[in-house]
């Protein structure tokens, strides 16, 4: 059953896929193509002045030559929305992490444009011309907060936590010790030896407090903490806050010590933030607290919690804590969403949370008193946000664009109703032709709805039939839906002439918690069962797609499942690629980082129980291997490790298969330099040009 209909181009024009060349003749636009993507302009980190009067945000640039991002500051008046955009001055000697004091009158970011190089905190004015340093520590900076007075900042340093009470000089020491010495070993006595793609060199993140002004020396606030405050590796300034009368700081930390590996269990601790004895807020809860946020008026402190222990994608419920009292209840539980990002209303009377919701990701409000959850947007993804006294100012992405800035008209119901475009970064966007896209939803498996999307290549010409690019999405609890990807983007693939289906298998989130849970110790049959029923129904449905000529990508947990499909699903496809996926189960639950996950995944600890690492294990399949594949894999993936890359073309290679191995040495389990990514799409789509062809016919 079709659910929803979109325009698959920006709301540029209503022309799709046509552009007037001349009074008599109509010719295609060019197709949106990898190689434009991969040179956009990507904007993140917002902030707005307390005044609702200025935004500020990040726009990173790709430096194709020297192989790298290079982000700027940029700057717009909200009460001028026909004047564009500024880049600040302060930029040049590079800006990311701005931050408007509680005055508005200054600017503070995120820089390493000192003669050391060590990234500091910074602050400029509204001009944005000239920058003065705020900090001279002798050690990175990894996030920071300004106090809601003004008069200090709460800031995150590594350093190593057996250098209790003196944490900063000791680290410096230290450092400057292995620095010295010619031996280059490294001994460990727990886990994590490595992470994400760093190996661990014995650092924490910790907290400090440094008054504005004078001559003061930082304050610990998370003194010898076994823990890490960002959590690594994509924690931020989100892990902690600073309460309203700036006396008291909150923040949320695994401290598991050698369980850490297998642990979920993050607490939120309080602490004086002239130092002092800190105190954990919700030990009864053995699952992750996370997100911490005090009310405006100072009394309620809001946060997301999980319920089970050692999973990670379970639902994030919204709790609040009266911190008076210590009573603790949980705010509209019956809504059966994972909150993501969180904001008090500025009258403290509602929580604004984003969302996944059914392929998309809105922006909602939930009242505090009643619990009552109202939608605020209706489509996209709502990737930032800001209330000010006019309305909402955000960042919003969909299938068809890139983050943007809008500002809401005031006192809208629904904020991206009428909104106002504020930002012109890719502009000439509005000349490329992007695909149409529709949601479609199907009986899957137990016989439960499940929802994809269908786009059409980009200039679609009604009648011909086109080649399928069938994208299978990682987590595995995670979702295609109506959001933009830099690195698996549908748009890239409707603009070299292919159609796309995406399916949102039993796993995914925005669906319920329950649909969620269902992929667990269940990786190659309820989903599998999904992705066959979907790829049937889209091929009765859409006469468009030529099931002759179709490929599966996938990565992460998408690779697993190419791995899966291509010995449990053979003659669907005329080739496949897999990207950093699981090959051998068993080896994956003994060599990834987070045990937690495998463990949890499996239904079993892998030393305990092997044999139930073997229930879907792609390995013991690969005799019955056939098709093409393309393996990609690079050597910093330590979530799945390099080996396992390894083995699926190993595997091909045994049977004889076409097949080609594409590693690369300096990534990790995302490909992030500008010409490794280039040459990843280059391999990927002249895999697919050589089996399935491009364009219809």
């Amino acid at each position: 059953m079709k659910t929803l209909t979109c325009s698959g181009i920006l709301s540029f024009t209503a022309l799709i896929g046509m552009a007037v060349s001349s009074p008599a003749i109509a010719q295609p636009m060019q197709p949106f193509t990898y190689q434009k993507m991969l040179m956009l302009d990507r904007i993140s980190g917002l902030d707005v002045s307390p005044d609702g009067h200025w935004a500020v945000f990040n726009v990173r640039a790709t430096d194709m030559e020297n192989n790298k991002g290079v982000t700027t500051l940029w700057m717009k008046d909200l009460t001028k929305p026909d004047v564009p955009e500024v880049k600040l001055g302060v930029s040049e000697g590079g800006a990311n992490s701005a931050q408007f004091s509680p005055d508005g009158q200054s600017i503070y970011f995120l820089s390493g444009r000192g003669s050391d190089g060590i990234t500091q905190v910074w602050k400029t004015d509204l001009k944005g011309e000239m920058a003065a340093q705020v900090t001279t520590l002798p050690l990175d900076v990894q996030a920071y907060r300004i106090t809601p007075d003004g008069k200090g900042l709460v800031f995150a340093l590594a350093v190593f936590p057996e250098c209790k009470g003196n944490e900063i000089a000791c680290t410096v020491e230290k450092m400057e010790e292995r620095k010295a010495s010619k031996a280059t070993g490294m001994v460990y006595d727990k886990l994590f030896v490595r992470h994400w793609d760093t190996w661990a060199d014995g650092t924490r993140n910790h907290l400090f407090y440094l008054p504005m002004g004078g001559n003061a020396a930082p304050i610990s606030l998370t003194d010898g903490v076994d823990g890490d405050v960002p959590s690594k590796p994509f924690g931020g300034s989100e892990d902690f806050c600073i309460a309203p009368d700036s006396k008291t700081v909150y923040y949320s930390v695994r401290a598991e010590g050698a369980k850490e590996p297998w642990s979920t269990n993050f607490d939120i601790w309080s602490v004086p933030i002239t130092g002092g004895t800190a105190t954990n807020l919700t030990l009864g809860n053995p699952a992750w607290d996370a997100a911490p946020m005090v009310s405006p008026d100072g009394k309620t402190l809001a946060y997301k919690a999980m319920k089970r222990p050692g999973f990670e994608a379970d639902r994030f419920w919204i709790v609040l804590r009266d911190l008076a009292t210590g009573k603790v209840n949980a705010l509209a539980p019956e809504w059966d969403r994972s909150a993501d990002d969180m904001k008090w209303s500025k009258d403290g009377k509602s929580l604004y949370v984003v969302a996944g919701d059914v392929g998309k990701t809105p922006l909602f409000k939930v009242d505090v008193k009643t619990g009552a959850v109202a939608p605020l947007s209706k489509d996209g993804h709502i990737d930032a946000f800001f209330e000010t006294p006019k309305g909402f100012v955000y960042l919003k992405s969909g299938l068809n664009s890139p983050s943007q800035l809008f500002a809401s008209k005031p006192k809208a119901k629904l904020i991206d109703e009428g909104a106002v475009k504020l930002t012109g970064i890719n502009k000439d966007l509005e000349t490329f032709a992007f695909g149409k896209y529709e949601q479609f939803s199907f009986p899957g498996w137990n016989n439960e709805t499940v929802h994809g999307y269908v786009i059409k290549p980009a200039n679609y010409v009604e009648g011909r039939k086109y080649p399928v690019a069938f994208l299978i999405h990682g987590g595995p609890q995670g979702s295609f839906g109506d959001s933009w990807s830099f690195r698996w983007n549908p748009q890239t693939y409707a603009g070299a002439g292919y159609a796309v289906v995406m399916i949102d298998f039993h796993g995914s989130t925005g669906y319920g918690q329950a649909f969620t849970d269902a992929i667990s110790q269940h990786w190659g049959d309820r989903p599998l069962e999904d992705l066959q029923k979907g790829w049937a129904y889209a091929l009765k449905t859409y006469p468009f797609l030529d099931g002759d000529r179709a490929a599966a990508l996938g990565a992460s947990y998408g690779g697993f499942m190419v791995n899966w499909i291509a010995g449990n699903w053979k003659g669907a496809f005329k080739c496949l690629v897999s990207h950093n996926g699981v090959f051998d189960s068993r080896a994956m639950g003994y060599s990834t980082e987070e045990l937690w996950f495998s463990d949890w995944e499996n239904g079993a600890d892998v030393f305990q129980d092997p044999a139930k690492f073997d229930q879907f294990n792609p390995m013991l399949h690969a005799k019955d291997w056939s098709v093409p594949m393309l393996v990609i894999h690079s050597d910093k993936d330590y979530r799945i490790p390099l080996s396992q890359g390894i083995g699926v073309f190993t595997a091909c290679q045994a049977n004889g298969i076409p097949s080609e191995f594409l590693r690369f040495p300096d990534e990790n389990h995302w490909v992030l330099k500008p010409q490794n990514a280039m040459m990843w799409h280059d391999t990927v789509f002249g895999w697919l040009a050589k089996y399935i062809g491009g364009g219809g016919k």
